[in-house]
């Protein structure tokens, strides 16, 4: 079928390159800096993981910034120069602030190009998360699905893509203030692995804890067996900050009774690891609405205000 729009992706969501390497598909890459020096997160086209990572294992802390401006307006106006319609979808915005930032570069743009049709989705994911939803959204673009419609379906498709990861130690998330203050301080009280996900509103939340990274995994697949839609999860996207042995290890322990999907496996890009660290698991597949798993002190909380 005809392609009916363009799809917008950024870097944050950890796909392999020859993923999403299509035709109508334009990658936004996420800047990263050790000290002075400034690279680009395009998916480890143009950088080596494992020596990034190596970096980060011999005391070197990279930074990271939000998309730039100059690159989404060349993203959004290569869509309206071919008259076509483009959807962006964009890392979570509890996460960055680059959501925002797309939001106002569409409505510049649109102002000078009243014509045009663009349209900016917060993911309220990231990582093997975002990957998820971007890899379905693919499959969404060849079924000739318009901008209009594709951003309809992400909006209510992103609420049922589940991810969970397990990390060595809570150090880096804990610098790059990504987790509240009461999960850092649980964290580093116990000698644990952490693990953690994403709720519907695209935070960050602890989850459980593990002895162990073997226990850690198998906590991983239960959560899989739990939560996973195996009639939708005919493909379950995973990563890791280079450490594949494991990724390896967690499809072995879901793929039981004759179930076995797709494992679309990616490297952790720089900007996700630079706050997670070497040695992180993930994986992201598809579930129950997230809206529903509210606490019962949110609830209450929800309540009293009134929502």
């Amino acid at each position: 079928m005809e392609r009916q729009c363009n799809l917008i992706i950024d870097s944050c969501c950890d796909l392999p390159a020859n993923v999403v390497n299509c035709e109508g598909v334009r990658l936004v890459p996420y800047p990263y800096f050790f000290g002075d020096e400034e690279l680009r997160d395009d998916l480890w086209q143009s950088a080596s993981a494992h020596d990034f990572y190596e970096r980060m294992r011999k005391g070197e802390t990279p930074t990271t910034a939000q998309v730039p401006i100059r690159a989404l307006e060349e993203a959004f106006l290569t869509s309206i120069e071919e008259g076509m319609p483009a959807v962006y979808l964009c890392l979570s915005s509890a996460l960055s602030g680059s959501y925002n930032t797309a939001q106002l570069v569409r409505d510049r743009l649109m102002e000078a190009h009243p014509d045009a049709e663009l349209y900016v989705v917060d993911t309220l994911l990231a990582s093997s998360g975002e990957g998820l939803l971007v890899y379905e959204a693919l499959r969404q673009l060849e079924r000739g699905l318009t901008a209009r419609e594709l951003t309809e379906w992400a909006e209510e498709a992103r609420n049922f893509a589940h991810i969970y990861f397990m990390v060595d130690d809570l150090d880096a998330l804990k610098r790059g203030g990504r987790i509240p203050s009461s999960v850092a301080f649980a964290g580093s009280k116990l000698d644990v692995k952490p693990i953690l996900h994403m709720p519907a509103d695209g935070t960050l939340a602890m989850k459980g804890i593990a002895r162990g990274r073997k226990k850690g995994l198998k906590q991983l697949a239960s959560l899989f067996a739990e939560r996973g839609d195996k009639a939708a999860s005919q493909y379950v996207v995973a990563g890791s900050s280079e450490c594949s042995e494991d990724v390896q290890r967690l499809s072995d322990l879901i793929c039981k009774d004759g179930f076995e999907p797709l494992l679309i496996e990616g490297i952790v890009g720089p900007v996700i690891g630079s706050h997670v660290g070497p040695g992180m698991v993930e994986l992201a597949f598809w579930g129950p609405d997230r809206r529903e798993d509210v606490s019962v002190a949110d609830r209450i909380a929800r309540k009293v205000k009134g929502e």
